[in-house]
């Protein structure tokens, strides 16, 4: 595959027939003998991936070529080289997770304009919702279509943020039954290239501007973007948190440092939940 459109927007991209994990082989780099040809930005991408992981040591599995796993190297120093504050870390995946969603969403905007039976002409989506879900998937039309996972290289500051989204998989292919693909969700193929240009362009667009701030999510724009973005706020939610405590109530914001504050349906109290596999409730 050879990506001209994403290579032109990344220092380096490695395009992998197959890899184990992404995020792996990228650290390996990274802590190997060539770190220094590896510098912030690098990407290593695959439509084959066979040993992908997900949030709490999930695997991940797909068919090959039909997928891609997508793993980004950032290297967060503000402008004066030193490493952003603890509490911005946080943020990282939030801003990727607003990165795909963009992405995603213009994949979803061409298939709809491709298209020559559009209920409503004025409707760019083709009546497809695609929004982020807090705090690491993307959602089309309440199916999952992306899931992120941020890892942190201890010692070094710099950190990984693996992606794995659905192409072309069919209803035979899909690993839940909450999940989809574009193909599905549009009934044509997309642009893989296109695709993953555009996510690392507006994750490099992003991230910049939220170093540019000392990561300061509200001073760089990026905090409003990302709700903006995210279809968990607002929404009844049913949150499990560790040690197997369940949080249900109403997502009302984001706080500063990127964590879902959701106020409690029980006794009304605002909870700021930093981690936990959330579900969107429907009544």
């Amino acid at each position: 595959m050879d990506l001209p459109k994403s290579r032109d927007v990344a220092p380096r991209l490695e395009f992998l027939d197959t890899a184990t994990s992404t995020n792996d082989v990228l650290r390996d780099a990274v802590e190997g003998a060539d770190a220094a040809g590896w510098p912030h930005g690098s990407v290593v991408v695959t439509d084959d991936q066979t040993r992908g992981r997900g949030r709490l040591g999930r695997t991940w599995l797909a068919p090959t070529g039909k997928t891609l796993a997508i793993s980004v190297l950032l290297r967060p120093q503000d402008a004066a080289e030193a490493p952003l504050p603890a509490d911005a870390y946080g943020w990282i995946p939030l801003i990727a997770g607003a990165a795909m969603t963009e992405a995603v969403s213009r994949a979803v905007e061409a298939a709809a304009a491709a298209s020559a039976d559009l209920a409503d002409p004025d409707d760019r989506s083709g009546g497809v919702e695609v929004v982020l879900k807090w705090p690491n998937d993307v959602l089309v039309s309440g199916y999952k279509v992306c899931g992120i996972l941020s890892e942190l290289l201890p010692g070094s500051g710099a950190v990984i943020v693996g992606a794995g989204l659905n192409l072309t998989l069919d209803e035979h292919d899909l690993p839940t039954l909450t999940s989809t693909s574009l193909l599905l969700a549009t009934g044509s193929a997309p642009d893989a290239d296109a695709v993953l240009a555009d996510y690392l362009a507006e994750f490099s667009r992003l991230f910049d501007a939220f170093v540019a701030a000392g990561g300061d999510a509200a001073a760089s724009g990026v905090a409003e973007l990302v709700a903006s973005r995210c279809g968990t706020l607002g929404s009844e939610v049913r949150v499990e948190l560790p040690g197997d405590e369940q949080l249900i109530g109403t997502a009302e914001r984001l706080d500063a440092d990127g964590r879902l504050v959701v106020r409690d349906r029980e006794n009304g109290e605002e909870q700021a939940v930093a981690a936990g596999d959330v579900t969107h409730l429907r009544y």
